[in-house]
């Protein structure tokens, strides 16, 4: 479990381990080539092989074209879209000699195929599906598949970090067709399908996960 500082790792672990799981913490800053070469290393050293990436990383914001600056512009393109091309550069190979083979997911998003007003957030998560599958067809030969994870509307702390009302949360619930709330567990869950080999007949796929959000959710500001 790879995050920017050691003890949002940590309780990434603690959250595994309650549910009877195992993980290992390791900081890192993935726009970093270095820090991210080192994860792969890392992760070698303590398991001996790596045979799956969930490649989950991602920053937000609500500009225009016209309302977003340059520089934040490019900081969602580094932290959403060149951390999963840095990880993936050094873990490629590293499956394939350890493993013989692998399976990635890449984290993307609904905003992708369905934009409603968070242009440079909705470009990145786009971006990241035009990479799955560019990178499905480069490494099928080496027996690595692929696939994609374009998650709607989840109760997460990068959601409440941020401070949520009661009726947001509620407006948010209500957009599913299954009128349900999602968590990061419901995410979870789709990764490990698509990981494991219950999934090795797929690859280059963008499974979403939204509680049906996209087929009938109006517009709406993000919270």
């Amino acid at each position: 479990m790879v995050d920017r500082e050691l003890k949002l790792a940590e309780r990434t672990v603690e959250m595994i381990a309650a549910e009877g799981g195992i993980a290992a913490a390791h900081a890192a800053n993935l726009t970093d080539e270095v820090q991210a070469k080192g994860a792969i290393e890392a992760a070698i050293g303590r398991y001996g092989r790596l045979d799956f990436l969930d490649n989950n990383v991602g920053i937000g914001s609500r500009g225009s074209v016209v309302d977003e600056t340059p520089e934040n512009w490019r900081r969602l393109m580094q932290v959403n879209v060149e951390t999963m091309f840095l990880v993936a550069k050094h873990a490629i190979p590293a499956m394939a000699q350890t493993a013989g083979r692998g399976a990635i997911v890449n984290i993307s998003s609904i905003s992708a195929l369905r934009p409603r007003g968070l242009t440079a957030y909705t470009t990145t998560k786009a971006a990241i599906i035009g990479l799955t599958r560019a990178m499905a067809v480069d490494h099928a030969r080496q027996g690595i598949r692929v696939n994609c994870v374009a998650p709607g509307p989840v109760y997460t702390p990068m959601v409440y970090g941020r401070g949520m009302s009661d009726e947001a949360r509620d407006q948010r619930r209500r957009a599913s067709a299954l009128g349900i709330e999602g968590t990061g567990w419901d995410i979870g869950y789709a990764v490990r399908f698509l990981l494991s080999d219950h999934a090795r007949y797929i690859t280059g796929h963008t499974l979403v996960v939204d509680g049906g959000v996209t087929l009938q959710a109006p517009e709406r500001e993000s919270q």
